[in-house]
């Protein structure tokens, strides 16, 4: 398997296809597994698709002190350090970032901060902002323990993080840090220096955020357009929506 020793941990990553580098950065709770339905297409498409675990996530080394590492202040500008650092050691350069959720925070970060490596950015379920702290909304919207899940979950969480890491990530994952804090939200000053082209990408349905919340993060930057999935929930599937609420300025290459 693929690592890259990035601040001296190890980083799992895959490369596939040639074409055009899209760089796929997975959600909160997740690791380059969610992607194994969707970057197959995207390589037929033409990309060469690049995706990585995280620091902390699915097969790459947290470090000492990991937990309080994620609920840091230094969590969010050490995702873009770590992708900055992916790029340089893979030699790649302008690329485009899709990032669900979570992983949209730190696309979206990297954009504003590196506005000459970034071809598009597409965003995903990305909250805009939040009106409430996220230590609130996050005791609302998840209220199970890990040893409270049904099994199904259970049984993808521990897939996707092994089973010394499963129940202790999930159960800080879901009280607050990561790329969302544990504070008020506000991803709007980072969407207004985002000057390459932008999809935002949003369910018309979700338990953990509001489809008003795409509009908003659309409105925001003069390069975005929206997609609204019909009957979807929090992450598109491989087979995607049929229809859009907007013509999206993102094709793929010729």
């Amino acid at each position: 398997m693929p690592y890259i020793t990035i601040n001296h941990l190890r980083v799992y990553y895959e490369s596939h296809g040639e074409g055009e580098t899209l760089i796929l950065l997975h959600h909160g709770f997740g690791c380059t597994k969610m992607w194994s339905d969707i970057w197959p297409a995207l390589v037929k498409a033409g990309y060469r698709v690049v995706l990585y675990d995280r620091r902390g996530y699915g097969r790459s080394e947290g470090g000492d002190q990991y937990l309080a590492f994620y609920v840091s202040d230094d969590f969010r500008p050490d995702s873009v350090r770590g992708l900055a650092e992916l790029k340089a050691q893979l030699e790649i350069g302008p690329c485009h970032l899709v990032g669900q959720c979570e992983g949209g925070v730190v696309a979206a970060d990297y954009a504003a901060k590196f506005p000459d490596q970034i071809r598009s950015l597409v965003t995903s379920s990305t909250q805009c902002f939040s009106h409430i702290p996220m230590t609130e909304l996050n005791a609302m919207k998840f209220s199970k323990t890990f040893s409270e899940l049904d099994p199904e979950m259970q049984k993808k969480f521990l897939d996707w993080h092994g089973e010394k890491n499963a129940e202790p990530l999930f159960d800080q994952f879901r009280l607050f840090g990561g790329a969302y804090g544990k504070d008020y939200f506000d991803l709007r000053n980072t969407l207004r220096s985002v000057l390459c082209p932008s999809l935002v990408i949003y369910p018309d349905r979700s338990f953990i955020f509001d489809v008003e919340q795409g509009w908003h993060s659309t409105g925001i930057s003069s390069t975005g357009n929206s997609w609204c999935c019909p009957i979807a929930a929090t992450t598109p599937t491989k087979n995607g929506p049929q229809n859009t609420s907007r013509p999206s300025s993102i094709s793929t290459p010729d």
